[in-house]
Formats: C-alpha cells, structure tokens, sequence
C-alpha cells in the first residue's frame, strides 16, 4: 500500500479516547501503551506492540488521562508518568520537525519569505504548489500577515523560529511552505496533534529544547 493509502487508512479508522469516550479518526488521536515496566508510554509512531490506549491529541485530555482510565484501558496496573504530555509533545514536535526535513530533502519543501511568497503565487494556478504553509510562532505577525492560506491548504503556526530551522538545516526560519505530497500529507497530520497539544496552555512550553541541528 502507498503513503496516501495508509494516510486514508488512518484517516478513516477510528478509536475511543478512552478519556472522553468519543470514537474519532486516529489521526486526531495519540496510542499509549504499556511498557515491560508496567509504565504508560506514547506511541507517536504506532509500532509499539501492546494493546494500544487512545486519548485525544490535547493537553487537557492527556493531562486528564490519569491512572484510573488507562488502568482501566489496559486492564492492569499501570504507572503513569508525571510529565507525560510534556514528553507527548517533545515526541511530537521532533517527529514534525523530522517529516519537514525529509519533505525538504525530497524537494518538497521550501522557506523564505520570498521564495515562499513565490509559491505562494504559484498556487493560483496549480493547487498543488501548496499543501501546507509553516510559519514560526514567535515570528513577526506583521510579516506572516503578508502571506496568504491558498484555498485547500493547510496553515500552521506551532513550531518556534528555531525549531522549524532546525527541520530547514538554518538557525531559525520564519516562513516555510510544503507542496502536495505523501510527506506533507504526514506533516499535517502530527503538525495537528502537536498544535493540539500546545494551544490548550497558551504557550509552547520546554518543548524542542533538546533538539539537535541536523
């Protein structure tokens, strides 16, 4: 199966967040399982084998997964980590950032304001010119105003200007844009959990500090 296939896969298979009890898509959902340890992990990627716990891709969800629901999940005795969504959008921000270096390594991704601003143009007349457009939390709104969502594209702001650098190998980037594709269809999908997980606070937190520059 294609990257689009299993993308349209996870899309229309759906879960219970066993915090809310609503049964949604995957995609807006985070597994946890349970380690060897008998401790709650994420399982940002999947591959984890275990049975697998869904609670919603938000702060407040994760932080009110306590040992009561994923015990009862798990149907054991469970340790659940102090600072699990802490470490929900660490995870989270180094898969993005790692999905827009492929995309940048696979010629799908550019940055820049002008040359942004130029595929930007280029998206009237070819939708898929522009799936997806980064720009920095922390960077000018002044500047990011200038730049415009083509219709059918995806928008993000939840990375700083030094996280979404260390994904365009630079010490900081402002503007970034990924045209249509397998990857950038990935980015938008974990680029909306990791959104979830920072708006609910406002702010973005410890998350991204560790990051090393590749």
């Amino acid at each position: 199966m294609t990257r689009g296939g299993r993308i349209k896969e996870r899309e229309t298979a759906e879960r219970r967040c066993i915090v809310t009890g609503e049964v949604q898509p995957k995609a807006g959902l985070v597994r946890f399982v349970v380690g060897p340890d008998n401790t709650v992990v994420p399982d940002i990627l999947e591959r984890l084998p275990g049975r697998g716990m869904y609670v919603s891709a938000t702060r407040a969800a994760i932080d009110a997964a306590g040992r009561k629901e994923f015990a009862r999940a798990a149907k054991a005795q469970v340790t659940v980590p102090a600072d699990l969504a802490d470490e929900v959008e660490r995870m989270l921000v180094r898969r993005v950032i790692d999905l827009i270096a492929l995309a940048r390594k696979a010629g799908l991704a550019i940055c820049g304001f002008e040359k942004v601003k130029a595929q930007l143009d280029k998206a009237q007349f070819d939708s898929r010119a522009v799936r997806v457009l980064l720009q920095a939390d922390d960077g000018s709104e002044r500047g990011k105003a200038k730049l415009w969502t083509p219709t059918g594209a995806r928008y993000f702001s939840c990375l700083s200007s030094e996280e979404l650098g260390f994904a365009f190998g630079r010490q900081s980037v402002i503007h970034g844009a990924l045209s249509a594709g397998a990857l950038s269809d990935h980015v938008v999908e974990e680029a909306s959990k990791l959104r979830g997980m920072r708006e609910d606070d406002g702010s973005q937190g410890t998350a991204g500090k560790d990051i090393e520059a590749r």
